[in-house]
């Protein structure tokens, strides 16, 4: 091992320098300094979305549904005999995550897909009864759980502003 004549004419010993810095333990207790990047609205927005999701994941545990499985299921209640294209392009999801995601809701029998009569390339999804139950038992986790908890910490008045405000973002920008 080779050392440095600086380090060799130094008295300090390793412990002793080592004293003047801070200690791995303390660098991680103190929080990082954001500096612009907690002014950047898609930083916020991001971090925001992953505590929203956090929290809905814990309300619909017992359901093992995902936001996204949910707003599945929510859309093809709404819109009967539509295809599964315009259900994953409305949800901006690209086309081999939605077919996975079709495979395991259809394999834990939320819904199906059927054969269009219009159109022989297609699939249109229906709700199976299992799924219009379990759509039923999510809907009302997420408002009395998951929504209130959003309205309890906006206050109506800011949530309905914020999803305006969103809104717009997301169809203008």
């Amino acid at each position: 091992m080779t050392v440095s004549k600086a380090a060799e004419k130094s008295s300090e010993k390793p412990a002793d320098a080592a004293k003047g810095r801070k200690d791995a333990g303390d660098v991680q207790a103190e929080a990082l300094q954001l500096g612009e990047l907690s002014e950047q609205l898609g930083y916020v927005l991001k971090r925001a979305q992953l505590k929203v999701f956090e929290n809905f994941l814990r309300c619909m545990a017992s359901l093992q549904l995902t936001p996204a499985q949910f707003s599945v299921l929510l859309l093809v209640e709404k819109n009967p005999g539509r295809n599964q294209t315009e259900i994953a392009s409305t949800l901006g999801i690209l086309r081999p995550n939605f077919v996975a995601m079709l495979d395991n809701l259809e394999s834990r029998d939320l819904c199906a897909r059927i054969r269009s009569t219009n159109d022989r390339r297609s699939h249109i999804l229906v709700l199976t009864d299992k799924g219009k139950a379990v759509l039923s038992r999510a809907k009302k986790l997420v408002a009395t759980k998951h929504e209130a908890r959003l309205n309890d910490l906006l206050g109506q008045a800011n949530r309905e502003a914020l999803i305006g405000m969103l809104s717009k973002i997301a169809n203008e920008f």
